[in-house]
């Protein structure tokens, strides 16, 4: 079964690197800190030639005591082996520190990049793709990983050295020791060739597995209303069962898998011990090498059962953090042209804040949504966009805020004029989109607010809640601006979490706002309150706002009526509503026998 078989019937997965460009990417990643995985590898190369000097003293020590030697011969070999296992100790931690320090920092700027490309990503291409496998990529996938760079990384980088260094000793007490010991070569490089030939297609198969369980679990729990309404809960608790299964069958793959890996692996480690001690015997008997030579051979060979089973080992987390690795690298390689980029501040003042030009947009085969699409803001001017449900609204907004691209046309923001605006050496977005989902981010009060603005003083952030109608409450916090909010602290209701939105749009202070639906959640007891709040945080902007109540309608410079996507109506209120078209059977429907508001 192929990973698409495995994920969403027509779920659009989010790209998955090859090996080559994996392998390039971690190199990539590596490259600024060369100097730091230099000195790792040589202080470990260090630490672990130390360590090979145990054998041949614990050999020189049997040969003492062969000889019959007095009990004062003792006391060099003894000595240098405490000197050598101090100075192992501290070198390895030394080489140790390095390597994790260079992992974690690798990984870091790994996740850093995943980020940043995950949230530039089309709205519309993650709605394809499913938030399991977004899920899947950002938790397991990056946990593994995690998980490799902090222990399997050191260890193995240390199994290697001392394989290969080890190996060296033997041929230098005789080579042949080192061919008897080759014998175990064969079995463990097919061993490692029989693990590795299956292992890459498990892991991989199980990672989409796993996400395509989450997309289900998600989709299950996020929709629990209307599973429970329609009476659906036996059909999707068998699709959960059915992932789930999937899921486990895989891991027991797996699991079948590292027991096979591990037969095999004890098969090789007799075969070479074997032949170790039978070329000792033979090479004693014949007096060409001293028992405590022998013995320093077996040691050596037996010595190499940790590293060559840890290194043989580590194939399981790596070729797992493989498979991981390469999900997160294809998000990082997407391509810029799939990137969306938002709206910069840049060029000179123009008479047009924003132009839409024959935009259309689709999300996927046969389901567009908007059919060119054009229309002009003009600098200042606030207009409403109007329409029935499914009309595109929020697919527009969306175009215009630079969430999403457009399949067709082309959206572009030119500033109002006066300063390009930079933060933290950044050029400021031109158009900030607020929406109903609004989210409260875990932090103080003050900290929520400043992720719109850095910079901002406690001064800055109470003038934005002022000017939103939000400083009263916001004070009246059990500690003011320093209140933990969002999970695990101070709840919000969803009229005080919209304010806050709208107080983060006053200090990101864009020429463009886009407001989607943004008082649509506050309920008919906040809805004016927050229709105050947005009116004043669209002060002195160019506004495209998504009209949930036809009151913000009314208090527009102009009102575009969308209906299947496409522009049916334009202009004021008053003309719109006497001329007995779509928007005023809207108002009609809408405002029944209330008058409209006086302007």
């Amino acid at each position: 079964m192929t990973p698409t078989d495995i994920a969403d019937e027509g779920a659009e997965l989010l790209p998955i690197a090859t090996g080559a460009r994996t392998r390039a990417a971690l190199r990539t990643l590596i490259r600024p800190d060369r100097g730091r995985a230099i000195l790792g590898l040589g202080v470990l190369v260090g630490a672990t030639a130390v360590g090979l000097l145990v054998q041949p003293l614990l050999g020189r020590i049997v040969d003492i005591v062969a000889d019959g030697r007095p009990a004062d011969a003792l006391t060099l070999p003894v000595v240098l082996l405490l000197v050598v296992a101090v100075v192992q100790g501290v070198t390895t931690t030394l080489g140790l520190t390095q390597v994790a320090r260079l992992g974690e920092t690798v990984l870091a700027r790994l996740r850093e990049q995943f980020i940043e490309r995950a949230l530039q990503l089309p709205a519309d291409r993650l709605e394809r793709a499913g938030a399991g496998d977004l899920t899947a990529r950002v938790t397991g996938d990056v946990a593994r990983v995690a998980e490799a760079v902090r222990s399997a990384l050191p260890e193995m980088a240390r199994s290697v050295l001392a394989i290969v260094l080890t190996l060296g000793a033997m041929a230098l007490l005789d080579v042949r020791f080192l061919l008897a010991a080759l014998l175990a070569v064969p079995v463990q490089a097919l061993t490692a060739r029989w693990y590795v030939r299956r292992a890459v297609t498990v892991y991989a198969d199980q990672r989409v597995a796993n996400g395509a369980q989450q997309q289900q679990l998600l989709e299950t729990i996020g929709g629990a209303v209307t599973v429970r309404g329609h009476r659906l809960e036996e059909q999707h608790t068998e699709k959960s069962a059915a992932r789930s299964r999937r899921a486990v069958e895989l891991t027991m793959r797996s699991v079948h898998l590292v027991l096979g890996f591990y037969a095999r692996l004890h098969i090789a480690e007799y075969i070479g011990l074997a032949a170790v001690l039978v070329t000792g015997f033979f090479l004693v008997r014949d007096g060409s090498v001293s028992i405590g030579t022998a013995t320093a051979a077996a040691l050596y060979f037996h010595s190499l059962f940790g590293p060559v089973n840890a290194a043989l080992v580590l194939l399981d987390d790596a070729e797992s953090a493989a498979a991981g690795l390469a999900r997160l690298v294809g998000v990082t390689d997407i391509e810029e042209s799939a990137v969306q980029l938002p709206h910069q501040r840049t060029g000179s003042a123009s008479e047009a804040a924003v132009t839409v030009d024959a935009v259309s947009h689709a999300y996927g085969p046969g389901r567009t949504v908007l059919h060119e699409v054009s229309l002009t803001l003009r600098a200042g001017e606030h207009v409403a966009l109007v329409g029935t449900s499914g009309a595109g609204k929020s697919t527009l907004a969306r175009l215009v805020a630079g969430v999403q691209q457009p399949t067709g046309g082309t959206v572009s923001v030119a500033p109002t004029g006066g300063t390009v605006s930079v933060v933290e050496g950044k050029t400021a977005p031109s158009v900030v989109l607020v929406t109903q989902e609004v989210h409260v981010f875990t932090g103080t009060l003050a900290e929520d607010l400043r992720l719109a603005c850095p910079d901002a003083t406690d001064a800055d952030l109470r003038t934005a809640l002022a000017t939103v109608y939000a400083l009263e409450w916001a004070e009246a916090l059990p500690e003011g601006l320093a209140t933990v909010v969002g999970e695990g602290g101070h709840r919000l209701d969803p009229a005080r979490a919209q304010q806050l939105a709208l107080a983060r749009l006053v200090l990101a202070d864009p020429p463009v706002a886009v407001l989607d639906e943004a008082t649509a959640e506050a309920g008919s007891a906040g809805a004016r309150t927050l229709e105050r709040s947005a009116e004043a945080a669209l002060a002195g902007r160019t506004a495209l706002v998504v009209a949930h109540r036809l009151t913000q309608a009314v208090a527009a410079d102009r009102i575009v009526v969308l209906e299947a996507g496409r522009v049916v109506e334009s202009g004021t209120h008053d003309e719109l509503r006497t001329a007995d078209g779509p928007y005023a059977a809207l108002w009609h429907a809408w405002s029944g026998s209330r008058a409209a508001p006086h302007l």
